[in-house]
């Protein structure tokens, strides 16, 4: 079966491809754990940036983060649909957006390239994203598109149940996947702009979504150490809800630890990899 958003993931074990046909829905393999981010090096190097007259949120060190770990672990881009694997063929980010002065916020997608983005170009699409969609009167496709379904409204369940029939075959036009925030590489939403705690959001039983990422509240996270002395580190906290089915729990701690050490310095992410790949090659 093809589809427009993926290719048919062919060369895994056969655990794989037998898992989805036991665990049928992500609802039954969603995996959840919270990743504290240590904040200090964040602050620093945010710090730094500001003296030189660049702005650099916490949204941005995360997303680029996750994204250079997207293209060192290309697994984490999978999605299951009608109990087969793909490897999605784009690098996108599903985000909710407040909207001042609007009675309803609204979701839409960052389409990003891992390998050749740096920290200030996620800075930037971050920014014009965000801005563009609070701009008054603004409406993206995932507006028209529920605004076009509900003129008939006596026919919104057969249409909502077409569109998932269509996408469990891959007939879904590729204009609606570019409209639909649940056909992303991953949702993030950043809690701690309404001061709200980290949660552990669902990931969607429609469209591909298979991960999802809370940003909360800053807190701090006691360390014991072996001679019981304890000591608290000033953390932002992730909560993460993954589709086991795309990955092994090994494959997402080597993520998790990658994600880290890269926070731990964000220096690393104002080079892109293809720009690191570059100078490797050109030095050897």
């Amino acid at each position: 079966m093809k589809r427009k958003d993926g290719v048919r993931v062919t060369s895994e074990a056969p655990m794989y491809y037998l898992i989805p046909h036991i665990l049928t829905k992500r609802v039954d393999s969603m995996n959840m754990c919270t990743v504290d981010i240590p904040l200090e090096p964040l602050r620093k190097y945010m710090n730094e940036k500001r003296k030189e007259g660049v702005h650099i949120s916490h949204l941005a060190l995360i997303l680029s983060a996750y994204l250079r770990a997207i293209d060192k672990f290309p697994a984490l881009n999978r999605f299951i649909v009608n109990k087969k694997i793909y490897q999605r063929n784009e690098v996108c980010a599903s985000m909710v957006v407040l909207r001042p002065g609007h009675d309803n916020d609204t979701m839409s997608k960052i389409y990003f390239e891992p390998h050749t983005d740096t920290l200030m170009d996620v800075q930037k699409k971050t920014d014009d994203y965000i801005n563009g969609t609070r701009e008054e009167n603004s409406s993206n496709s995932l507006d028209s598109l529920m605004a076009a379904i509900m003129k008939f409204d006596f026919l919104v369940g057969g249409i909502c149940n077409i569109i998932r029939w269509a996408d469990r075959h891959g007939l879904l036009p590729k204009a609606v996947i570019d409209a639909s925030p649940f056909h992303a590489s991953f949702l993030i939403t950043n809690l701690a702009s309404i001061r709200t705690n980290h949660i552990y959001h669902h990931v969607y039983e429609f469209g591909t979504t298979s991960i999802a990422i809370a940003m909360g509240n800053m807190r701090d996270v006691t360390h014991i150490a072996r001679d019981g002395s304890m000591t608290a580190e000033r953390c932002i906290p992730l909560g993460l809800v993954m589709d086991e089915r795309i990955c092994s729990g090994h494959y997402f701690a080597q993520v998790f630890a990658y994600i880290k050490e890269l926070l731990a310095d964000p220096r690393k992410m104002e080079t892109s990899i293809a720009e690191e790949e570059a100078l490797a090659a050109a030095k050897s």
